[in-house]
């Protein structure tokens, strides 16, 4: 799992539909003991007051350190600072065309271009449908340059009795891609998971 003071993850939470996604990805992550380092964008603010109860100080509650959207100077804007990778939950096709393109007007752009280049694990819940041409070319782009393209899609074969276990599941598919077991994911012909 990495050397002391590398048990971080960086989390985007952008403006697409699926704030609950962040929300629940960073509980998790809390629960697993990973430092997390949190941005929030604009349009997710704007999508959080339209989708959901949470405050940003909620967000800030979960997070081990929160960041502004537009703070460039943040220490997860350097490769210096070491982490296990980053998590952008969910990705906006906004945020998604930025990382492709190497754009980093803002800091979750600006941090997921500095995961790909120490060769980080970069996962992306791009979350839009139907999807355009330069949508998939963007997701195409990202594949190429490393990243992981994880749209939350849900595994019914989990038989998910409410919201939350469905976005739990998902969450916990992506965690399998850090080697970190949630214990949220109902795996393909094991025994169900006693209550988690």
């Amino acid at each position: 799992m990495g050397t002391a003071g590398t048990r971080r993850i960086v989390v985007g939470i952008s403006g697409a539909s699926g704030f609950v996604y962040g929300m629940r990805l960073l509980a998790l992550l809390r629960e697993l003991e990973i430092e997390t380092h949190a941005i929030v964008s604009r349009g997710a603010l704007l999508t959080m007051a339209h989708e959901t109860d949470y405050k940003l100080a909620d967000v800030a509650a979960l997070a081990s350190a929160l960041y502004r959207c537009d703070d460039l100077a943040a220490p997860i804007s350097s490769g210096s600072f070491r982490t296990l990778g980053m998590i952008v939950a969910p990705c906006s096709m906004k945020s998604l065309a930025e990382i492709a393109t190497g754009l980093s007007s803002g800091l979750i752009a600006r941090a997921a271009d500095v995961t790909l280049k120490e060769r980080r694990r970069l996962v992306l819940l791009a979350r839009e449908t139907p999807y355009t041409l330069t949508h998939l070319r963007n997701m195409a782009a990202v594949t190429e340059m490393g990243a992981i393209v994880a749209p939350p899609v849900p595994a019914f074969y989990a038989q998910p009795a409410t919201l939350d276990e469905m976005v739990a599941h998902t969450l916990g598919r992506v965690l399998d891609l850090f080697d970190l077991d949630s214990r949220t994911v109902h795996r393909w012909k094991e025994p169900a998971l006693a209550s988690a």
